[in-house]
Formats: C-alpha cells, sequence, structure tokens
C-alpha cells in the first residue's frame, strides 16, 4: 500500500514526500543542508540544541526542522534573514561554555561545531562571565572524554537506549549545570559504544586508543572489509606513514548501516602488537634462527616433499582459519590437492561433520542481511547472539520494538537485550531433544506431521512449557526464521540441530539461516577449503583425532581455535614437520618447524563471502610490515616449489576468478540437505560436569586477542568457571575460591563464580583464551575441585 505523500516547498523548490516526514527529511531529499546537532537519522527526535530553527511562513516563530512535521502545503524558508538570525543565536548560546581550544581538541578538523561556527558563530563573543567546568568521565578503555566541550545533544544517551540496547549515559542537572555521566562505578561496556565516538559532533568523546595520534587531515583514507564476524562490514580505515591509526564505518546500509562493532572498530590495534611476526624462522636443531624467505620457502618445501616421499599425501593436513581470504583458502586447498591429499578444512571449531558432502550448497544465512527485518517470528538456536554479531543482533533488536517476537534456544542466559518473547535454556546434551520438543509442538499446532527426515530425531521429545510456548509464537507468526549460531555449528550434536532446525522452518513456512561464525565461514565453502569434492580426505577432526605426519597452518592456532584444544596440540607435538604460516609468533614456535610471516588483511588484496552470500573484495591499506608477505602469493611460490601446475597467479583476483569458474556466489549457496533420513539416534550425552565452553567475541581471532584495547574491555576479561549455586554446593565450593579444571589429560587454574543463570550440572568455561589452551573438546565433561590453601600459597 502506497504511503500518502503531502506537497511542501522548501527554500522556493517543491518536493512531495511521504506524510509522516519531517522538515529536515525532507530538506535533505532535496540535497538542502539544515545545520544541527542533536538530530540523526537513526535516532529518535530530541530537538534540544535547537540549530535547526527555520522560519515556516505562517508559523509565530522559527520552528526546529528535526521535530517540525511537514503538512500539505507548507512553504519553509531555511536560509531566511529570520531563519539565519535563529541559527545564529542559537550558535552565540552553545559556545557560551565551549572552551577555545580547538587546535589542542582530538575532533580538530573533523568537529560538526567547528564548522557551524566558522558560518553562524560571531567574531567575538559578548559572555565575559567564568566558563563552567565539567569533570572527565572514565568511560573505560575504549572511549575518552572531556565533558567540558559536550554541547548536550544526547546522541551518546539515545544510542545506548535505543541503538545497543542498554542505557549507560543519562544526563543529570539543569541548564548550565547539565552534563552527561555513566551510572556511578560503571564504564561504557556495549559492544557498539564506539559509535558513540562517531556520534558526537564535538571533541567531548573521542578514541582513548587513537587519542593525539594524528590529524584527521594527516590520515589517507582507503577502503576495505571486517575480517570478524560474517556479517562484513564495510571500513573506512584511516593511514599516517605507513600505519593504520583508526577505522570508521563506512555506510552500506544493507549490511552495517553506519554503525560498527567495537571488535571491528578497535582490533586495528593488535596489526602492531609486539607479537607481530615480520620475518621468516627456521627451527635447525632445536633452535629457532631468522632466515630470508628464499632459504625459509625451500626448507618448508623440502620437508614437506620429504614427508610426502616417505609417508605419502596422504599424511599431510591443512588447517586453516575461516578469517583467512578466500583466495588464501582456494590457493591452500589447490595445493593440497595438487600434492594428491583432500586433508584440508577451515571448519576448526566444529566437531560434527555428519553433513558432509549432504547439503545442496554452503551454509549461509538464507536471506539477505536487510530481510532480517522483515521478520514476524524468529528462533535463534545457540548463538551469544549479542556477542557473536553485534548487528545482526541491532537489526532484531529494532524490529522486536515493532511486534516481532524473538525466541531463543541456547545453553546460557546471558542477556542479549533484545526483548524475548520465550526462551528454553538447557545444557548443551539437551539441545537437541529440546529443539525436538519445538518441532514436535509446532506440528501439532499446525495439524502437521513431522518431516520424514526429522521423525526418528523428534521421537519421544517430551514438551516442555518453554517449548509450547516459543512454538506457540512461532506458530502464530507469517513470516518466520529459523536461525541457526556460532554455539549450535560448534555442537557434538551440530547435524541433527541443523536437521531439526530445517525440519521446523519447513513445517512454518520460515527462512532457514545458519549465522556466518568468522569472515569466510561461507568463503571457505565456496573456495573448496573443504575434505570434500573432487578429492577427498579427513575433515578437521579427524586430522587431529588421527595425528599426521605433517601439516600446513594458515592463519590458525590450534591451541585456540581448535574444537578441542589439547588433542590439536597433542597433534602438534606428535607430527613430524609443520610449517605455520602466520601474521604472529605464536605458540607455533613449541612444535613447528618453519614459521612464514604472512600478511593480515589490511596488508593484502582479497575477498571476504559475509553470511547472505555476499563476496567483496578489499585491496591492502598500508604495505606489509617488516619481511611478511600476502599468504596467497607465499602459497604460490610453495605451489611452484613443490610442482604443482599451474600455480602461477599474478594476483589474488586472478586466483578468485578460477575459483568462481564463471559462477554466481548465490548459485552456490544452500542451507537444504540433499540425502534424506540420515540422522536417527540422539546421542545422550557426557555424564558428570559438562563443559560449555562458549567463544567470547575478543577471543575469537588473532586479530582482536592481540588488540590491548578490547582486552583491557569487559568482554576481553580472563576467563573464570561460572556455575550456579546448586553446583557449588555439590562440588564443595564457594564463589571466589581457586579451582582446577581438569579435562582430556589438561587442565587450568580458574577463579570459580557463581551464575544462577547457567543450566544444572554445567560448568561455563570459556575457549580460545591461553589460560583454557590445555583443556578439551568444548561440551564434554570435566572434572572440578577447589585448589587447597596450600596449593594457593606456594603458588
Amino acid at each position: 500500500m502506497a504511503q500518502a505523500q503531502v506537497n511542501i516547498e522548501i527554500d522556493g523548490k517543491a518536493i512531495a514526500v511521504p506524510a509522516n516526514s519531517t522538515v529536515i527529511e525532507a530538506a535533505n531529499r532535496l540535497g538542502i543542508y539544515i545545520p544541527h546537532f542533536c538530530y540523526h537519522k537513526k535516532l529518535s527526535i530530541a530537538a534540544n540544541c535547537r540549530m535547526c530553527l527555520v522560519q515556516v511562513e505562517k508559523a509565530p516563530k522559527p520552528l526546529p526542522a528535526c521535530a517540525t512535521p511537514v503538512a500539505e502545503g507548507m512553504k519553509v524558508q531555511t536560509h531566511s534573514a529570520a531563519a539565519i538570525q535563529a541559527q545564529k543565536g542559537v550558535m552565540e548560546f552553545l559556545l557560551i561554555n565551549h572552551p577555545l581550544d580547538c587546535p589542542i581538541c582530538d575532533q580538530g578538523g573533523e568537529c560538526q561545531l567547528q564548522d557551524l561556527a566558522v558560518g553562524y558563530g560571531g567574531s567575538n563573543s559578548r559572555y565575559e562571565e567564568a566558563k563552567r567546568v565539567v569533570n572527565n568521565k572514565d568511560l573505560g578503555p575504549l572511549i575518552a572524554t572531556d565533558m567540558t566541550r559536550c554541547i548536550h545533544c544526547t546522541r551518546c544517551v539515545r544510542f545506548g537506549r535505543e541503538i545497543a540496547g542498554v542505557m549507560e549515559l543519562g544526563m543529570i542537572g539543569r541548564s548550565e549545570h547539565a552534563e552527561i555521566i555513566q551510572f556511578v562505578g560503571q564504564t561504557v561496556d556495549s559492544e557498539l559504544s564506539g559509535n558513540m565516538i562517531d556520534l558526537c559532533p564535538v571533541g567531548a568523546l573521542t578514541s582513548k586508543p587513537f587519542r593525539f595520534n594524528a590529524r584527521t587531515w594527516e590520515l589517507a583514507r582507503r577502503r576495505s572489509v571486517s575480517p570478524h564476524c560474517g556479517l562484513g562490514s564495510n571500513l573506512v580505515v584511516q593511514v599516517k606513514l605507513d600505519r593504520v591509526m583508526r577505522v570508521l564505518p563506512m555506510e552500506q546500509e544493507s549490511i552495517n548501516e553506519c554503525w560498527l562493532s567495537d571488535k571491528d572498530r578497535f582490533s586495528y590495534e593488535g596489526l602492531n602488537s609486539p607479537q607481530r611476526l615480520t620475518r621468516p624462522l627456521i627451527r635447525r636443531e632445536g633452535k629457532w634462527e631468522e632466515a630470508d624467505w628464499p632459504i625459509a620457502l625451500e626448507y618448508a618445501a623440502r620437508g614437506i616433499r620429504t614427508t610426502l616421499e616417505r609417508r605419502g599425501p596422504k599424511s599431510i593436513g591443512a588447517l586453516a582459519s575461516p578469517h583467512a581470504t578466500f583466495e588464501e583458502l582456494y590457493l591452500l586447498q589447490r595445493l593440497m590437492r595438487g600434492m594428491g591429499s583432500g586433508n584440508v578444512d577451515f571448519r576448526l571449531r566444529q566437531s560434527d561433520f555428519t553433513l558432509d558432502g549432504k547439503l545442496e550448497g554452503a551454509p549461509w544465512l538464507g536471506m539477505r542481511i536487510e530481510e532480517v527485518g522483515a521478520l514476524d517470528r524468529v528462533l535463534v538456536i545457540g548463538s551469544q547472539l549479542r556477542k557473536d554479531h553485534p548487528l545482526l543482533a541491532h537489526r532484531l533488536r529494532q524490529v522486536a520494538k515493532k511486534g516481532t517476537q524473538v525466541n531463543l534456544l541456547h545453553v546460557l542466559d546471558d542477556d542479549q537485550l533484545i526483548s524475548t518473547r520465550a526462551k528454553s535454556i538447557v545444557p548443551p546434551a539437551a539441545m537437541v531433544a529440546a529443539l525436538g520438543g519445538i518441532v514436535k509442538a509446532v506440528a501439532a499446532a499446525k495439524g502437521a506431521q513431522v518431516p520424514a527426515d526429522a521423525a526418528q530425531l523428534v521421537g519421544g521429545a517430551a514438551i516442555s512449557e518453554a517449548a509450547q510456548a516459543i512454538a506457540d509464537s512461532l506458530a502464530s507468526g507469517e513470516r518466520g526464521g529459523v536461525l541457526l549460531g556460532n554455539l549450535a555449528q560448534h555442537h557434538p550434536q551440530g547435524a541433527r540441530l541443523h536437521q531439526l532446525a530445517l525440519a521446523l522452518a519447513r513445517l512454518l513456512g520460515a527462512r532457514f539461516g545458519v549465522l556466518g561464525e568468522a569472515a569466510n565461514s561461507v568463503g571457505g565453502y565456496i573456495a573448496r577449503a573443504v575434505p570434500f569434492g573432487d578429492i577427498a580426505g579427513l575433515n578437521a577432526g579427524q586430522m587431529l583425532a588421527q595425528p599426521l605426519a605433517a601439516y600446513l597452518l594458515l592463519h590458525a592456532e590450534p591451541e585456540l581455535d581448535c574444537h578441542d584444544a589439547h588433542q590439536a596440540m597433542a597433534a602438534m607435538r606428535i607430527a613430524e614437520f609443520v610449517v605455520a604460516l602466520s601474521a604472529f609468533r605464536t605458540r607455533a614456535v613449541e612444535y613447528a618447524d618453519v614459521l612464514l610471516p604472512i600478511a593480515p588483511f589490511t596488508e593484502t588484496a582479497g575477498a571476504f563471502v559475509n553470511t547472505e552470500g555476499r563476496m567483496q573484495s578489499f585491496n591492502g591499506v598500508v604495505r606489509p610490515l617488516g619481511e611478511s608477505r600476502p599468504a596467497w602469493k607465499v602459497l604460490r611460490v610453495l605451489g611452484n616449489l613443490l610442482g604443482v601446475s599451474g600455480f602461477n597467479y599474478d594476483s589474488a583476483e586472478e586466483a578468485r576468478n578460477e575459483a568462481l569458474g564463471g559462477r554466481e556466489v548465490r548459485d552456490l549457496l544452500g542451507n537444504e540437505i540433499t540425502a534424506r533420513t540420515i540422522l536417527s539416534e540422539v546421542d545422550a550425552g557426557p555424564a558428570g560436569v559438562q563443559r560449555i565452553g562458549d567463544v567470547p567475541s575478543y577471543f575469537a581471532d588473532p586479530l582482536v586477542r592481540r588488540s590491548e584495547p578490547l582486552q583491557r574491555a569487559r568482554d576481553g576479561a580472563p576467563p573464570v568457571a561460572s556455575m550456579n549455586g546448586a553446583l557449588m554446593t555439590k562440588l564443595g565450593i564457594a564463589a571466589g575460591e581457586r579451582v582446577r579444571i581438569a579435562q582430556e589429560g589438561g587442565e587450568a587454574l580458574l577463579s570459580a563464580v557463581l551464575d544462577e543463570r547457567i543450566p544444572a550440572d554445567c560448568v561455563r568455561i570459556p575457549a580460545a583464551h591461553p589460560a583454557t589452551a590445555d583443556l578439551g573438546a568444548l561440551f564434554e565433561t570435566v572434572t572440578v575441585t577447589r585448589v587447597p590453601a596450600a596449593e594457593k600459597v606456594s603458588a
């Protein structure tokens, strides 16, 4: 249904706009700029800066353009004498208490107040009284403050409440005593907090990591794509003297809108970490030596050739990070298959590979990112959505305010900051049964049969009260969505969860999507960096459970990136030869034979395929640090040294085009299972205390793990062992005590934390952190014991 239009005139130009528009929105359509501070297209109307005053015909006084709705026949003057006088009057008031320190302000050169003061400010001030001073606030490691500069536009306050979903800042006082403050003793910890820096029109909130590092006019601006979560946020990377100084959002309404997550914004601080590997290293007689590239590459090729001759191609495996570029993943599998081995995989945290070769394409979101906002019923399965996919969570948060019913099936009850209709929080071992109960309840509500391929899985599943509530919500909608999250994909019964979620979507006539964990969770499949296809091989789990003679690692840190870290490290130590291609000096120094320094995403060209199946290419924004090289070039040379045919690529784009072979990415996507009735019996799961091994946002990949500001943020805190009171009592443990976690021959010493949101007989022990890197699989049983006082003292 077409929206009603009204005809108005602005500065003599006629235009028809939707009836619910404001004057400032109509002016923007005409390309007419109206000065403003508090207005932002993504935030609610505050109308408290008054800078956008305009003259409206027949109105007795100037009106704020941001808060004045259009009306049929309205005539507006934005630059008449009356409008200019009103705007200049407002500017004079805004400058009364504002410090005259633009030369030392970090916002200088990109400050809205500075820009507008040129056009609307006076040459001198009539205010002679003492200016006010406001104490600065400690908002944490990411946002620096100079609150004397604040003009009380309240953009930061509204952003927290409306976009981030949590009110972390507010305004107290009145008149010249008004100030923006945080809650007592609190910092700003939202995963989207950095957007407040962009929103601030003055120098009150600035980037703490970037503070006083460079001036905006000194920075070159280059476009790039985020290498972290599957969203593929578009970035503006700002560079000075061949060093990345700052990262800002590039507006892309269909992907990240105008926002960035803090992970995307501040991870650049890891690019120049002290752990950066800048020269090739080779191990000789147990000692590491720096080497020139030709020597290191020949040393690596010789070791691989020796393994091929002695053990055969099936004795070599390749493990890649899903954060690698599309071209790197393609060339890695091309190299492996050129040597006759299909042992290549990028799905390092996955443990259930039952669906390999049985999906019709690469698992993906099942819809465009924009279409998430059109859903009226949603079930999210096994996802810390707010942390894993912050900007997808934001989209669901906005539609939930408008009536969309969001439901959750998960093993953790962390606050998602989304209005949730119903949720079922169960132990990991009960997830399949819980989802089966939801499917069963929906089938009953719809008067339909459970799809045949899922019938045995649903079987005797009980319908809990929570499952019934979720089913009632889903069945009442018209445009449903079922989304499978990161934890569900890592789950030991991930294939069963996929099949049940797919069956649920069919019953509902809903969209089914898999949330891409990393930048190339979709791209890895399309690049064929998986152990099925023309030359089949072992998957990531099999390569580690059945240790091979040699491994080739691409951007991967097995002790932090694999489902079973203890098993992974054991396999690495047993291996006869390991080549690690890494941007950082990792624990590979304990087991590798060659360390080849490769470039992170800012120093190489490549592409990421985001969770909606959109391929986004980018170029390097700075030269590789030291002697590091783009991984695709390193792989190309290794291919040549090992005699793999057709390995002469002149650019990353050439490798990309070969990988696609003229096909469109969208034709290679598919969540449907081609082979039916492949799953039946449900594993009862481990007995005893079960670990919930989630992957915290700021531990998820090599770059964020080395960003000091992110590691000092709340989400970068070291792991603890969280459990409910009943389990603590059962184990004889008190909150705050040190406990020993033992699993599969490894152990970790952590603090015990009471959290009643944890399911019964479960302990939450985050993965991907050095403190827990010696433990085993993410969801297996663990032994938890209190550390004796005497041992604490000796420690």
